[in-house]
């Protein structure tokens, strides 16, 4: 069972009204990101892309924070394959308490599988003009702008390790962190491995041994058939 912070169950009318407004192609979640491993708290039309409550983030770092057109605390119009081949459309909103502090976000997916077959039949009757997506664009460092990312990563790290006291730690739960934080995309973001060091107090050497241990175990269960 979860409990919703009340500042998220403001925006369960929101979800439901986009949701109604753009149809059964239209997903939306929203996340509490204070809880990063179980961050799913609600959704509306989970068939899009079968998003359960309990689940955790996706695409919040690599899509969003490190994404060229992460502004404003939104990224837009960003798109990604579902394990099945269909192209979602999605855009996510940070939502921040009181304290200016980023503690949930609102992601809108939007299966785009009809649309595409609408257009290759329309394109079928005018002269052919292929349209592909444009390429993404490396991000172009600004240094307030890498503060503010590295604010909402600290955070996530900080959310993510949680408040048990560290000798209690066990080297598997600790490893376990870490495979959650790489998964999820949390060391493309600068200066992650020395905040992840510090807080499990243990050395950067430890963390960077870990993630290979991590890495090492991903290849070889990729290679059982």
């Amino acid at each position: 069972m979860f409990t919703m912070h009340k500042i998220l169950e403001t925006y369960i009318p929101i979800a439901e009204v986009i949701a109604k407004t753009f149809g059964q192609d239209c997903e939306v979640v929203v996340h509490d990101l204070t809880v990063p491993q179980n961050s799913v708290v609600y959704t509306v039309n989970n068939h899009v892309t079968g998003r359960k409550v309990g689940q955790s983030f996706d695409h919040l770092i690599t899509e969003v924070l490190l994404s060229q057109n992460f502004t404003n605390d939104f990224s837009a119009n960003y798109y990604f394959q579902t394990e099945d081949g269909r192209m979602i459309k999605s855009s996510t909103l940070l939502i921040r308490d009181q304290e200016k502090k980023v503690m949930g976000a609102l992601c809108i997916n939007v299966d785009t599988t009809a649309i595409t077959e609408n257009i290759n039949w329309l394109s079928k009757m005018i002269p052919a003009n292929p349209n592909q997506f444009p390429k993404p664009v490396p991000k172009q460092e600004n240094l307030s702008e890498m503060e503010h990312i590295r604010e909402i990563a600290d955070e996530l790290i900080d959310k993510i390790i949680g408040d048990k006291p560290l000798e209690k730690l066990r080297r598997d739960e600790k490893v376990e962190m870490i495979r959650f934080m790489e998964e999820k995309g949390v060391f493309l973001i600068r200066g992650t491995i020395d905040k992840v060091a510090e807080k499990l107090n243990i050395s950067k050497v430890t963390v960077y041994s870990y993630i290979e241990e991590i890495k090492g175990k991903s290849s070889s269960s990729e290679k059982v058939v």
